[in-house]
């Protein structure tokens, strides 16, 4: 079982480097022997091969104790602390989808909390780029390329295909290395890791080396198409990396080219986690599943006859062990996808064809005040408390009209869409980590649900 995962890039900084001179190809007869089927897939997808370079400009306090503070801890203890200014860099790698519109994909972690962005092609030229939309779910981005005519593109394959077995390259920028080439096979499809960001599911493992700075970059087949867009290195073995899909990479780039972000889905039931009693009385095997205890009418569990007492054994094929694994995995799809679920009804397993349903604003902001208490506003800069029902669970927390709600576990959110994405991920909790503004004191509360 997997149980450390690095996320390749976190401020990673290389001084000089490499890098610094464009990359050329040696002028070989194409008949030779040493222009292999390697050689030739590198060729043909080297130049859509990008290196990205991300900035961050932070505020951070002083920390005066930092052994036994951290950040969070100073924002409630001593607000008034003065911060300073601090600039970071880390180092990544992306891929020309679009030529034509200069659209480059890589992974959201590469990008997160940039202020610029900088990214450099093959023949030296650098470009700054614009952030056309980010989902930190999915892990992946998609940049726009500034003041580029028209610019080399991967050809793109599908991933459904796949075998075991069959040879892939990782083309990328480990530790500043640029366009480095790696070569592997790919060593198992439909891989499920979890990392301390989340579930990701259906990725391909590969033993191509995937280092620090590879992160971004393309996972090609032995044609030079790309099959899918390297993201995870294991830390505790090697010759493990994994690579999202292009078929699911596809769907997601389609959304954030059209809103910036991907819609949260949901199928329409509320949960909870299978205890020892229920799993020994339905005959379960063992104790695992989401037990469904509230079906929504009109949502798509309803739809296809999902009921209250059922049991959601797996989705797609990945085992459901209770209500974080189930959320964490109907997160990895869009309302476009077709899940197949299995579940238990009466000591029997059966099986659902369900197309989750976008959650939306509405959908969030009805589940607040039925399971929070609490009637949210737009104000500027966050999400305003305008009513807290008596007897709720805000109000037993204290919270109070015109508080601001800035953030529901690790998600900051300053509008109902943010807080739509957010409540989807633990719409099931029994409890759940807020931050909240009141004046000028920021406040870190857990949420105890009823």
């Amino acid at each position: 079982m997997l149980r450390v995962l690095c996320i390749c890039l976190s401020c990673l900084c290389v001084l000089g480097g490499p890098d610094s001179q464009p990359v050329a190809f040696a002028a070989v007869d194409p008949a030779s022997p040493r222009v292999t089927p390697v050689v030739q897939a590198v060729q043909r997808v080297a130049p859509a091969v990008v290196n990205i370079t991300s900035a961050r400009v932070e505020e951070r306090r002083v920390n005066p104790m930092p052994g036994l503070l951290d950040d969070e801890m100073l924002d409630q203890l001593a607000p008034g602390l003065p911060k300073q200014r601090v600039t970071s860099r880390s180092l990544g790698s992306g891929v020309i989808i679009d030529g034509e519109r200069r659209l480059v994909l890589t992974n959201a972690h590469v990008i997160a909390g940039a202020t610029s962005i900088a990214v450099r092609l093959l023949d030296g030229r650098t470009f700054t780029a614009d952030l056309v939309g980010a989902d930190p779910d999915f892990d992946l981005a998609v940049l726009r390329l500034a003041g580029a005519g028209r610019l080399p593109e991967a050809p793109m394959a599908h991933s459904a295909d796949l075998m075991p077995g069959e040879t892939v390259l990782a083309i990328g920028n480990p530790f500043g290395f640029s366009h480095t080439v790696t070569t592997g096979v790919v060593s198992a499809l439909n891989r499920t890791i979890r990392s301390k960001d989340g579930l990701f599911t259906d990725l391909i493992q590969t033993d191509a080396a995937i280092n620090p700075g590879n992160s971004g970059g393309p996972l090609l087949n032995i044609l030079g198409e790309l099959i899918g867009i390297n993201t995870a290195v294991y830390a505790r073995g090697e010759g493990i990396g994994f690579a999202i899909p292009i078929d699911k990479a596809r769907g997601v780039v389609e959304e954030l080219l059209g809103q910036g972000r991907v819609s949260p889905v949901w199928l329409g039931l509320s949960g909870q986690n299978v205890d020892p009693r229920t799993a020994s009385v339905l005959g379960l095997g063992k104790v695992a599943g989401l037990l469904v205890t509230e079906v929504f009418a009109g949502g798509p569990a309803a739809t296809v006859g999902l009921e209250p007492g059922d049991v959601i054994l797996s989705i797609n094929g990945h085992d459901v062990g209770g209500k974080d694994e189930y959320l964490l995995l109907v997160g990895n799809y869009t309302h476009k996808d077709v899940l197949r679920v299995i579940i238990m009804r009466g000591g029997q397993e059966r099986e659902l064809r369900v197309v989750p349903a976008i959650f939306g604003r509405a959908d969030a902001e009805r589940l607040a005040a039925q399971r929070w208490g609490v009637i949210l506003q737009q104000g500027r800069g966050g999400l305003v408390i305008a009513e807290v029902r008596p007897g709720s669970p805000a109000a037993q927390l204290g919270l109070a009209r015109g508080d601001v709600l800035r953030a529901v576990g690790p998600r900051q959110v300053e509008s109902l869409d943010d807080f739509a994405v957010a409540y989807r991920r633990y719409q099931l909790n029994a409890q759940v980590l807020i931050q909240v503004q009141r004046g000028a004191r920021l406040y870190h509360v857990r949420l105890v649900l009823q």
